[in-house]
């Protein structure tokens, strides 16, 4: 097996003949969050220039019981994922997450703002005015993604999970990945905007129970979308989802991270397999 850069072994592990995890993650401001099928893990760059890493066991809402039902595997795993994120950042005190800072949070408020003022009150729903709200959404999720070191983790997110799924060193692969939650953003706007229309058409005064329950059900539909989108790449709809989120990967949500970034990668990356097997 070829060594890395970082003098670590190309993908964390040794060889198996055994089908590799299926790995998600998310990038931090100094490091890489990873979780797998039961475990997560967290590696960081700490303020004395080494890398702290720590891994635990992965809550467990039913998403691995309930992977094979449409329309509830999704919003299962997703929330299986965005739990590991406050035990991860307790567990690592040196880890910093990417909406820690000020410039976002006031984003975030602005939009949340706008998005409402977008939308209207006691005005006829349109496809536009919905459109628009959700792509204000992304608003803070963007200004976070302006820090470059953000998009360099976000590409060694990609270039370690493709690295142990490939079996190549992680350097050599690309900083886009298929699997990326960027896939998602279309889906999420096109529904999005249609459940609320839904909502509206049929409900005379939509309270938060109705509009929660078109939101659930259009993350649902979403990741239904990318699911398929996997499994069926050369299909129109797998095309046209994987070029929307690699165009976006591509020119603003990655960067091409240094070898001391992807040395953090690689150790979270070890320690979540060795979680997995223990």
């Amino acid at each position: 097996m070829a060594e890395s850069s970082n003098g670590a072994s190309a993908n964390g592990k040794g060889p198996s003949p055994e089908e590799p995890l299926r790995l998600g993650g998310m990038a931090l401001r100094n490091g890489l969050l990873i979780h797998g099928p039961s475990s997560w893990s967290v590696a960081a760059r700490n303020g004395q220039g080494g890398i702290d890493v720590t891994a635990g066991p992965k809550p467990n809402f039913g998403g691995n019981r309930f992977a094979g039902v449409p329309g509830v595997r999704g919003p299962l795993r997703l929330a299986e994922a965005f739990a590991v994120i406050p035990i991860a950042r307790r567990a690592l005190p040196s880890s910093r997450l990417p909406f820690e800072d000020l410039r976002v949070i006031g984003a975030a408020a602005a939009t949340t703002v706008l998005s409402a003022v977008v939308r209207g009150r006691g005005e006829t729903t349109s496809p536009a005015r919905e459109a628009a709200a959700g792509a204000l959404g992304l608003a803070p999720a963007l200004d976070a993604l302006g820090s470059s070191e953000l998009a360099a983790y976000h590409a060694v997110e990609h270039k370690a999970i493709a690295g142990y799924e490939q079996d190549r060193d992680p350097a050599e692969v690309p900083k886009e990945h298929k699997r990326c939650g960027s896939n998602l953003i279309v889906p999420m706007i096109v529904f999005s905007a249609l459940g609320q229309i839904v909502v509206d058409a049929l409900v005379e005064r939509p309270g938060r129970i109705a509009r929660g329950i078109s939101g659930l059900a259009g993350l649902s539909l979403s990741v239904e979308v990318f699911v398929h989108a996997d499994k069926h790449p050369d299909s129109a709809l797998g095309r046209g989802i994987h070029w929307a989120g690699h165009t976006i990967q591509r020119l603003f949500a990655t960067r091409e991270p240094t070898p001391e970034q992807l040395e953090v990668g690689v150790a979270a990356l070890a320690a979540v397999l060795e979680a997995e097997q223990s």
